[in-house]
């Protein structure tokens, strides 16, 4: 895998965040789907938070634990897009690219996590 400089990693999971709040603002306007979608908000726009915190930490294990978080987002994210796909509420080929963007990142973010821990 090859190593990403900061700032792409920092732009990817800002351009990632963006997509899911369309995601969001797309969702019917239905309890379940709003809630659903709120959850999915929260972790996926929260992945480039932790990274920022990570790159700007004072310690590796701070670093390693950031990282750690931002890796729990990505896949509670995955986790309500399948849910909401599951549900009828998105249609697959609607979310297939975010969701193999997920899975990318959570790649990437896997292979920091293990080289800061060598």
């Amino acid at each position: 895998m090859p190593e990403f400089p900061k700032e792409d990693l920092r732009q990817r999971t800002k351009a990632f965040a963006m997509r899911i709040i369309k995601v969001y603002t797309a969702l019917p306007k239905s309890t379940e789907a709003q809630v659903l979608g709120k959850q999915l908000l929260r972790s996926g726009t929260s992945v480039g938070a932790h990274y920022r915190e990570a790159v700007r930490s004072r310690s590796k294990s701070e670093y390693i634990s950031k990282v750690g978080v931002g890796l729990q987002e990505l896949e509670e994210a995955i986790y309500w897009l399948e849910l909401l796909t599951d549900a009828g509420l998105v249609a697959p080929q609607k979310i297939s690219s975010l969701m193999n963007e997920a899975s990318e990142l959570i790649a990437i973010f896997v292979t920091l996590s293990n080289r800061a821990k060598r």
